[in-house]
């Protein structure tokens, strides 16, 4: 996002958007031993077959183990690692909720980090806590991206940046987008869920946007977040992926103003924007 400090993986950082089951039956072989006949002296009796039939073992059911937690990993820059919020992250919540209606323990990882790129995405990808954790998911929330295009507000200042400039900005992150996912689930279970959720705005927004870049950037910023989630949207679903769309949430058509989603920075989402963003994830869950 922004103006703010690009940080890798594992690294502090802040600033940017950017960066937080078959019991086995118990069988029992029954070996029965056949006596050889030995010659006796004594008159043979013969003895009847047995009527009886074998006695046998009761079958008890043991009782079912305490489900295993399952993890949700968040992945993604400072809007996942709830910088500027001061609450509960998107990530928690989202497996709070999302244990809640599975009826079992859900275990959030965030490994969101302030001014995550697509670029630094990729080094934290390589890091031990990262694929530990991403080895265990099975979901896995991807939200980057924005810190990529932060460049193109000093070119609007300074002249402008249009079609063919956000198309292009556009492109690149997505296809950096794609490189980082392809890494994702190469990590992943094969069970495992990915979500990649596109920006309601890349950039500042609302009220506080109108008043640190004035008229014009409002429309402007809304251009290039419409470009940018095409890219994200593109990347994600030719690897398999799930979008999870967060611009109607927050903008409607485009037309509706998401300051009180907004923190006080006009650029994360506050605890309201967060559980938003849960309960579009949670809906998005489904089958």
């Amino acid at each position: 996002m922004l103006g703010l400090v690009t940080s890798v993986a594992l690294l502090a950082g802040c600033g940017q958007r950017g960066t937080d089951l078959s019991p086995a039956a118990a069988t029992a072989t029954r070996s029965t031993a056949t006596t050889p006949s030995v010659p006796s002296t004594t008159a043979p009796t013969s003895t009847a077959p047995s009527t009886t039939p074998p006695a046998t073992t009761p079958t008890t059911t043991a009782p079912s183990p305490t489900p295993t937690p399952h993890v949700v990993v968040g992945l993604g820059d400072s809007v996942t690692s709830g910088y500027a919020c001061g609450c509960t992250d998107f990530v928690r919540l989202y497996a709070t909720m999302l244990g809640a209606r599975a009826g079992h323990p859900v275990r959030p990882v965030n490994l969101g980090v302030s001014g995550l790129t697509t670029t630094t995405l990729g080094t934290q990808l390589s890091a031990p806590q990262t694929t530990a954790a991403l080895s265990q998911a099975d979901v896995v929330v991807v939200t980057i991206g924005a810190n990529d295009l932060s460049p193109l507000v000093s070119q609007w200042q300074h002249g402008g940046c249009g079609t063919t400039c956000m198309q292009k900005a556009s492109r690149d992150a997505g296809a950096g987008v794609a490189a980082a996912l392809a890494r994702v689930r190469a990590t992943t279970p094969a069970h495992a869920r990915i979500l990649v959720t596109t920006y309601w705005n890349v950039f500042e927004d609302g009220d506080v946007a109108d008043a640190d870049f004035g008229p014009g950037f409002a429309q402007w910023s809304d251009a290039v977040t419409r470009s940018a989630n095409a890219a994200i949207r593109a990347a994600a679903t030719a690897d398999g992926d799930q979008v999870v769309d967060l611009y109607a949430p927050f903008e409607g058509d485009g037309d509706r103003n998401p300051t009180d989603l907004l923190a006080d920075d006009g650029d994360h989402p506050n605890a309201a924007g967060h559980r938003l963003i849960a309960r579009t994830l949670l809906a998005a869950s489904t089958g």
